[in-house]
């Protein structure tokens, strides 16, 4: 710190009160006030009295203004002092929720460790189910009215001191308490305040929460390894659905470091483009031909083709599946354009995607791109993606056909309410799930339900593509019974474009040989 005694403001003030004594020394040895009063009485032509009240009146109007500037000065040092606090209060709160932040948190950490009362936690990791949904459909005012009224939900359950906002709906309890029973209450009560409706923006909204809870092992870093075991609870908590509370276990460790590595080599994996379409065929069972291709993604990690449904789940969790989707469908665009005119391309569209209110934009816009003519394209959906916003769904396939891009309801049978979405929907096309073909020629249950299906799709007007063909008998039985279009292992596996390319000119006996 500098010294005062040192600066220059101090230095001023002592040769300015040295003056000051010198003057009122002169002064008083040469009663130099009368002095000047009789000068001025002798001298009146001067006006020297007015001048020296003019003066006198300055000097009193510069002591107020320096007083003011005082007090200016006071209320601006008072204002910063205000500002640094505000700052420093931000630095460690969440500003919407007013509750502690990620550096709060580490904070909160880094004194229980000094004080060596780690041991007494229990840590609860938060994520909130459907969060996302209300801020694509209601806006982000919504979500954060949502986020503002979960922080007092919880902190109602667990005080607002033991509460941290820790990302976008992420939250972290620090339970004071060891009681295992105690812990479970506390989450139990937590999900159970979550599932209420939230009143939002003149509508009500549902929200769920999985929690992980993990307790604080012993030794240094105990509660940031605790942290760790909990958000690997919760994520164990989030895949086996909404409203889950999951204790800590040492085997999800593995699990959650294979989640975090398989993540970041996905986000690579986008960036650097290797996850690429292959081309299953559709043929068509009357003419022989193939009538296109459904575009599946393919993901070589580490020599081997990791399983799709793995990869689609986690980008479906992270929020990659956007990009991975729109990668794909302009890949596959762009390969589909060098395909004879009545190749097709099918597309899925995960169930997750389909609830963005910009999906069917961004297909048209790849297609401009792509130069990929619209009426080559059909969009596969699944009853799933329909069920979950059935307002949405409907706004988005009109958006599809008014492009005149074509869709197909998939899997169809192994969904919700079936014949209440062909009834609502305009579907150009229906797939008969595999499990209904893989069965249908020795039970007779299933037989029937694939002969109605397909009186059904051909009443309707529709194109019917069986899945899952197998066998020469499943297809010769599919053919009579007026099936449309065929897929499955008959005709090819999964295959890269060259081979998706080349195999476009070829008869079914063709394809058929080569699969085999």
């Amino acid at each position: 710190m500098r010294n005062p005694f040192t600066s220059r403001a101090f230095s001023d003030a002592i040769i300015l009160t040295a003056f000051c004594l010198c003057v009122l020394f002169f002064a008083v040895q040469n009663d130099a006030f009368e002095a000047l009063v009789d000068y001025v009485a002798d001298h009146e032509e001067y006006q020297l009295d007015e001048l020296i009240l003019a003066l006198a009146t300055a000097g009193i109007g510069s002591l107020i203004y320096a007083a003011l500037r005082v007090v200016e000065l006071a209320r601006a040092l008072n204002a910063k002092e205000r500002a640094e606090s505000d700052t420093a209060w931000l630095a460690e709160h969440d500003p919407l929720t007013h509750l502690h932040n990620r550096r709060g948190l580490d904070a909160a950490v880094a004194a229980m460790e000094a004080n060596g009362t780690t041991g007494r936690y229990t840590v609860h990791s938060i994520d909130l189910d459907g969060f996302k949904k209300i801020n694509d459909l209601l806006g982000h005012e919504a979500g954060d009215q949502a986020l503002f009224e979960v922080a007092r939900r919880l902190g109602g359950i667990y005080g607002s001191d033991a509460l941290f906002r820790v990302g976008g709906d992420e939250f972290v309890v620090l339970q004071g308490s060891t009681d295992a029973q105690a812990a479970q209450a506390k989450a139990s009560a937590a999900v159970a305040a979550l599932s209420e409706p939230f009143a939002l923006s003149g509508t009500t909204a549902e929200i769920g929460a999985s929690i992980g809870i993990a307790s604080v092992p012993k030794g240094k870093g105990g509660v940031r390894t605790a942290l760790q075991h909990a958000d690997a609870a919760m994520y164990v908590a989030k895949r086996g659905g909404r409203n889950q509370t999951v204790w800590f276990e040492p085997s999800m460790k593995d699990a959650l470091r294979h989640r975090i590595e398989l993540e970041r080599d996905l986000r690579s994996a986008l960036r650097e483009h290797v996850v690429v379409p292959y081309f299953q065929p559709l043929v068509d069972l009357k003419s022989g031909k193939v009538h296109g291709f459904e575009a599946l993604a393919r993901w070589e990690r580490n020599g081997e083709f990791l399983p799709a449904m793995e990869f689609i789940a986690l980008a479906e969790e992270t929020g990659l599946i956007v990009e991975l989707t729109d990668q794909l469908l302009r890949r596959a665009s762009i390969e589909a354009k060098s395909w004879p005119n009545h190749v097709n391309l099918a597309f899925n569209i995960s169930p997750v995607q389909f609830r963005d209110p910009q999906l069917g934009l961004r297909i048209i816009q790849i297609l401009g791109e792509t130069g990929l003519p619209p009426h080559r394209l059909e969009i596969e959906i699944t009853e799933t993606a329909l069920v979950q916003d059935l307002h949405q769904a409907d706004i988005t396939v009109s958006t599809l056909h008014a492009a005149g891009i074509r869709v197909a309801l998939d899997d169809f049978g192994t969904g919700y309410s079936s014949l209440s979405q062909l009834s609502r929907f305009n579907f150009d096309k229906i797939k008969i799930d595999r499990s209904f073909v893989e069965g249908f020629e020795t039970d007779e249950r299933q037989a029937k339900i694939v002969r109605a299906v397909l009186g059904l799709g051909r009443g309707l007007g529709l194109t019917m593509t069986a899945e899952g063909i197998e066998s020469e008998s499943q297809l010769k039985a599919l053919t009579e019974l007026g099936c449309d279009v065929g897929q499955g292992f008959l005709f090819g596996r999964a295959m890269p474009a060259d081979d998706a390319r080349r195999l476009c000119a070829l008869d079914t006996d063709t394809i058929r040989s080569l699969a085999g």
